[in-house]
């Protein structure tokens, strides 16, 4: 894999008011996009905008970078204030002693980041970073099983480190200093005729489809049926005066198909509609290279069919892909805002009065064991619980028991309580007076930042497309701020304002169906089908003489829970199949001499019980990827 934008620099070098002025010219850097001067260079990607000093500087300059870089002499850290659009971007200023590193507000590009005080090295993919070494976290692989993808500002690589979206980094004399660079600030008290808002939201959706597609002879549209693609593919419609290409992925299994919607959407705009049925004979093909392609564990499930969807377009001569991702976390769409307001009415009762309801929901009361109290005993404790560890109840590694799931060698490394630690910290980045609105923040960086968009990001890139975001424009984040929180979720209807404001441009049908995931049936799938259940096994069976999971929890879950439940276990065995795929690929890549299959080839955990029977016994060796640490398994398979 190959980074867009990525260097390494001697930061003794650019403090030594000597030798600092040749760091600039002699820097080498991975980007198409830079700018130097006499005290500094710029180097970005994506598609910034620079809000000008005065209208006298509104004149454009040839390259984002030239621009930025002339903002950042006269602004400094403020820079990203003047900002707009989506960027990762590197400064090096030699007169200051500095460096500053900076991603647009949801990380729509990204960058991580290597220091030890005497080196920098930065780059858009947390495996191509200079330097890197090959000891992997064990506390990222933790969080990866519990969140399903590894949150900024953790990589799977020890020494690495994302800056999370909304974030920079300032490195100088005296260390290294990350801050956010845009406040979750909403206006809760603004209000707005709900005709004129309509219009406003309507023509700013006009306006952010119109700036994705300049430039692009051919431009297509992801079309699930759901309101925020349908959305954008009828507005590409409208935009460009013909029928826009639209993508859909459909699965031939029960309950999770909705292309009725999206072909109900084709036809209401005139789209030039194309299908595709992801099968599992696709998934065998896939889910290796798909895993591979990103820079770390990635276990979101929706990556796969994502991919599919736009190497079609590719193929199709389509230069760029817009997503519809966005509305649902701008706007009030995502299920769970409707359920925590149920919990929350829970508090609006008397302390006296819930004092004498809670103990009659312990474990031990009658009154679980009667059918339809049980249900509501079982409310009243999940809503003691607070938030943001509620949205987190029912969370899959949590139920399971990570003890039951993971090595006691492994368990020694890792805290299972930092997860929820990260939360906490992320909940209380906003303070806004509305639940709605905190939740829709805590989204954006574990939804938006952190799932969601590398999913689109590496199915694109990995088809070789381009993807724009129209929903998720500064302009429209803003406007959504701005709005009050009731037009969000009105009592318990999500996105109220978005649906209202929309009737009459989407159909009925889609304005009124039932909010649906964009499920993978991987479970299903796995179950009936003999080479992607053999995938799976493979792939466990490797995983489990890793050290991170216990061999007969991974024995149980295939034999027992998945045929058993496979849509609730099949979940489990997709995202340790990923990190089982994405450990293989790693290693070939490493250029380690083969053993049999190179597939074959693992990451294994250092038996440091054998090497450690005396008095330390209780620090274990780290993960790595180097090849004397590898445990070779004494079975071969050629697939």
């Amino acid at each position: 894999m190959t980074d867009r934008l990525s260097g390494q620099l001697d930061l003794t070098s650019l403090f030594d008011p000597h030798t600092a002025p040749v760091v600039v010219r002699s820097l080498d850097l991975r980007t198409d996009d830079v700018a130097r001067d006499s005290d500094a260079l710029c180097a970005v990607i994506g598609s910034p905008a620079v809000q000008p000093d005065s209208a006298a500087d509104a004149s454009r300059t040839p390259g984002y970078a030239s621009e930025i870089l002339k903002a950042w002499h006269t602004s400094g850290t403020d820079l990203p204030s003047r900002l707009s659009g989506t960027y990762a971007l590197a400064i090096v200023d030699t007169r200051r002693q500095c460096v500053f590193l900076a991603v647009d507000r949801f990380a729509i590009e990204t960058l991580c980041y290597r220091s030890d005080g005497k080196t920098l090295a930065f780059s858009d993919r947390a495996d191509c970073v200079q330097g890197r070494g090959d000891e992997l976290d064990p506390q990222a692989i933790f969080d990866y099983l519990y969140f399903h993808m590894i949150p900024a500002p953790r990589t799977i690589f020890r020494q690495v480190r994302r800056l999370p979206a909304a974030h920079s980094l300032l490195i100088d004399r005296n260390g290294v200093h990350e801050t956010r660079h845009w406040p979750l600030l909403f206006d809760e008290q603004h209000r707005q005729p709900f005709a004129a808002a309509r219009d406003t939201f309507r023509n700013l959706i006009r306006d952010s489809v119109t700036e994705e597609v300049a430039g692009h002879e051919r431009v297509g549209a992801f079309l699930s049926g759901g309101t925020d693609s349908s959305t954008v593919a009828g507005m590409l419609c409208q935009i460009t005066g013909k029928p826009a290409p639209a993508y859909s992925i459909g699965f031939d299994a029960e309950g999770y198909d909705e292309m009725e919607y999206a072909r109900l959407a084709a036809r209401h705009f005139g789209c030039e509609h194309h299908e595709y049925y992801v099968t599992p004979a696709d998934l065998v093909a896939s889910i290796p290279a798909v895993a591979q392609h990103h820079d770390q564990p990635f276990g979101n499930s929706s990556a796969l069919p994502a991919y599919y969807c736009a190497r079609i377009a590719q193929a199709d001569g389509c230069t760029k892909m817009l997503a519809g991702d966005g509305g649902d976390e701008l706007f009030g769409g995502n299920t769970r805002y409707a359920a925590q307001r149920v919990f929350e009415y829970y508090h609006s009762l008397p302390q006296s009065v819930r004092r004498l309801i809670e103990p009659m929901c312990t474990d031990g009361s009658p009154l679980r064991k009667i059918p339809g109290l049980r249900q509501a005993t079982g409310y009243v404790r999940h809503s003691r619980v607070p938030m943001p560890d509620r949205l987190q109840s029912f969370n899959l590694i949590m139920q399971l028991d990570p003890a039951k799931v993971l090595t006691a060698d492994f368990l020694a490394q890792i805290d299972v309580g930092e997860p929820t630690r990260h939360m906490q910290a992320t909940w209380n980045e906003c303070q806004a007076p509305s639940l709605i609105n905190r939740m829709l923040a805590y989204d954006w960086r574990y939804t938006l930042a952190d799932s969601d968009l590398p999913k689109v990001r590496g199915a694109t890139r990995m088809a070789g497309i381009e993807v724009g975001y129209p929903l998720l424009s500064d302009r429209l984040t803003d406007f959504s701020m701005a709005l009050p929180p009731d037009w969000k979720l009105r009592r318990f209807k999500l996105r109220w304002f978005f649906k209202e404001a929309l009737r009459g441009f989407l159909p009925d049908e889609i304005l009124t169906k039932k909010k649906k995931g964009f499920g993978l049936p991987f479970g299903v799938w796995a179950t009936r089908t003999p080479a992607l259940k053999q995938l799976a096994e493979d792939s466990l069976d490797t995983l489990a003489k890793r050290g991170i999971v216990r061999p007969d929890f991974i024995q149980k879950l295939i034999t027992e829970h998945l045929p058993e439940h496979p849509g609730y276990y099949g979940e489990m065995v997709w995202i340790l199949t990923m990190l089982e795929q994405w450990l293989r690929g790693q290693e070939a890549r490493e250029n380690r001499p083969p053993s049999g299959n190179p597939l074959r080839r693992q990451l294994a955990w250092r038996d440091w019980r054998r090497k450690h029977r005396q008095a330390d016994i209780s620090r274990p060796k780290r993960l790595s990827l180097k090849s004397a640490s590898l445990h070779r398994p004494s079975r071969q398979r050629n697939d």
